[in-house]
């Protein structure tokens, strides 16, 4: 059949086509607003332009080096200048940016290295020895770059380990470098690891339209206005800080670089630079509900906070709205470039006590504006599960805003898009409104005497006693029920509770046969990110017999 006579000898050409990429972003940034403020760090102030400059210096540098096109620069930094160059400069090569999660052991580092084939490390002074550690494990044989930044903010002892510094790198690059956009924005721009919990991880390929797309989804999602101040909290090693440093740059903002996250040192920032956003796991926030009041004193109002990871509780959500912040729920997961979905509030909500507004701002909510789907669908027959809140199925993504796939590993790519739509193991309803509200992990739901217990509804009702600032809930083998819950509570600073004090609270609450049948107190295990590491507690309740209550 011929084509529509319309459509019929036009022709796809560099004048009506482009590839989809979020290097753009930074150009024309430094070009509309080349002197505005882009990075600061302790005493350090860059402007746009200043950036770019830097970017295409880094990008030329690495290219006179040898590295280009589909090639791996690995770099090992906290939330620094180097870092934002990073995410331009190693892309505007050509090259693929592996930013390493910076609390690994070596041998995770080591693994990484030789599994993303990497040409370059970039590592910041405070990371070298773990590092160090990890070369010597390497089984790769092949040479590497070895770049050390120097840090004027960074205070701690210094081991040099690279044959060169980064600024020596830059100095060796082209400021006027002419960098190109991919050939096709299907071009891998990163790679990111995922925290498997068994085995090696898996390697996450991020495509040069995925990272454009979920930039500026951000911006949509947010409403994120031009020259925001965005306060570096989320490690950008995180899914890339889930896109904002390409986010941050299509908006010509502030990057507030903070090395360590801890209540003072947000407040400080808040106060000093005027931060009108920032993102990160439930605990980040808590720092700030639960500092002292006498720190909190005159903080802004109207901040905009992005919380993911966990649903956020009523008793956050109520310490948010004190500050005077406005909380915005996201979900999402590494293979899914960070945040794809998004809980909007209704002005409707207001009204709602507390207790409701919690459960609505708790679902996980609808898709970010550019990416296709997000529904809830029966993995057997891969059809939606009806809306009704009640009939449980698995969150499946599709569109712009997914991996390309696992590196190396067909076998785990192809389950993973089984059907035609990316499977993330998350188990959800879907209510009449459209909204999805995770329930469980595949792998964390308990079962109980035959009943299927939802970790995240006993762990919801722990999070509204006011002692309890953390907490997870895991199954223990029980040989009568088969499993029951085993609740792990960290407290707030004081605070001193008995495990009968959780279970007549959670009593009130839920059915008997999920209430936890024991109680562990102490502090949880997490990531670098804040998110509660369930492996490990189940490898403790293996070790030792948790109290029976």
């Amino acid at each position: 059949m011929d084509a529509p006579l319309f459509d019929r000898d036009l022709p796809r050409t560099p004048a009506n086509h482009a590839p989809l990429s979020p290097l753009p972003f930074l150009q024309r940034s430094a070009e509309v607003y080349p002197q505005r403020l882009a990075i600061v760090h302790g005493d350090l102030r860059r402007a746009w332009a200043e950036v770019y400059a830097r970017c295409r210096q880094l990008a030329s540098a690495l290219q006179r080096r040898g590295i280009g096109k589909g090639e791996t620069v690995a770099v090992m930094l906290p939330n620094t200048p180097p870092m934002v160059e990073a995410h331009f400069g190693v892309p505007m090569a050509g090259a693929v940016l592996n930013a390493l999660n910076t609390r690994l052991d070596p041998e995770s580092i080591a693994f990484m290295l030789d599994h993303g084939e990497a040409r370059a490390v970039i590592v910041d002074p405070e990371f070298a020895p773990v590092l160090k550690k990890a070369l010597a494990l390497r089984k790769s044989s092949a040479p590497l770059l070895l770049v050390d930044v120097e840090d004027p903010v960074y205070t701690g002892p210094v081991e040099r380990i690279g044959e060169l510094t980064y600024e020596v790198l830059l100095a060796e690059g082209d400021p006027q470098f002419a960098w190109s956009l991919p050939e096709d924005e299907w071009d891998a721009i990163a790679l990111n690891y995922t925290s498997g919990t068994t085995g090696n991880p898996k390697g996450v390929v991020y495509h040069h339209r995925g990272a454009a797309t979920n930039a500026v989804s951000n911006i949509l999602e947010w409403d994120m206005p031009k020259h925001a101040v965005y306060l570096w909290t989320l490690p950008m090693f995180h899914c890339n800080g889930w896109c904002f440093p390409w986010t941050v740059a299509a908006r010509a903002g502030v990057n507030v670089c903070l090395c360590k996250v801890d209540a003072g040192a947000m407040v400080d920032a808040i106060r000093e630079h005027g931060v009108t956003h920032y993102c990160g796991a439930p605990i980040v926030h808590s720092m700030l509900v639960n500092a002292p009041d006498e720190l909190k004193k005159g903080l802004p109002r109207g901040v905009k906070a992005m919380v993911a990871g966990a649903a956020p509780p009523a008793s956050m959500i109520e310490g948010m709205e004190r500050l005077g912040f406005d909380l915005t729920h996201v979900y999402g997961l590494t293979e899914v470039y960070g945040p794809a979905t998004v809980c909007p509030k209704h002005p409707e909500w207001d009204g709602l006590d507390i207790g409701e507004r919690a459960r609505l701002n708790a679902r996980q909510g609808v898709r970010y504006h550019l990416q296709q789907g997000a529904v809830v669908m029966d993995p057997r027959t891969m059809q939606p599960v009806p809306w009704d809140g009640e009939t449980m199925g698995e969150i499946m993504f599709r569109g712009n805003i997914t991996m390309k796939g696992y590196l190396k590993n067909p076998k785990a790519t192809q389950e993973a898009f089984a059907g035609g739509w990316f499977h993330t193991g998350d188990l959800a309803v879907q209510y009449p409104d459209g909204y999805i509200k995770i329930k469980d992990r595949s792998k964390d739901i308990i079962i109980s005497g035959g009943e299927n217990i939802s970790s995240i509804e006993v762990e919801d009702v722990l999070y509204r006693h006011p002692d309890v600032l953390a907490a997870a809930v895991v199954a223990k083998p029980d040989p009568k029920w088969g499993e029951t819950p085993c609740a792990f509570v960290e407290l707030k600073a004081g605070a001193k509770l008995a495990p009968e004090d959780i279970v007549a609270h959670c009593k009130k609450h839920l059915a008997g046969f999920k209430v936890p049948r024991a109680v562990v107190f102490g502090e949880l295990p997490k990531t670098s990110t804040g998110k509660i590491q369930k492996f490990e507690l189940r490898r403790l309740l293996e070790s030792t017999s948790a109290l029976d209550v």
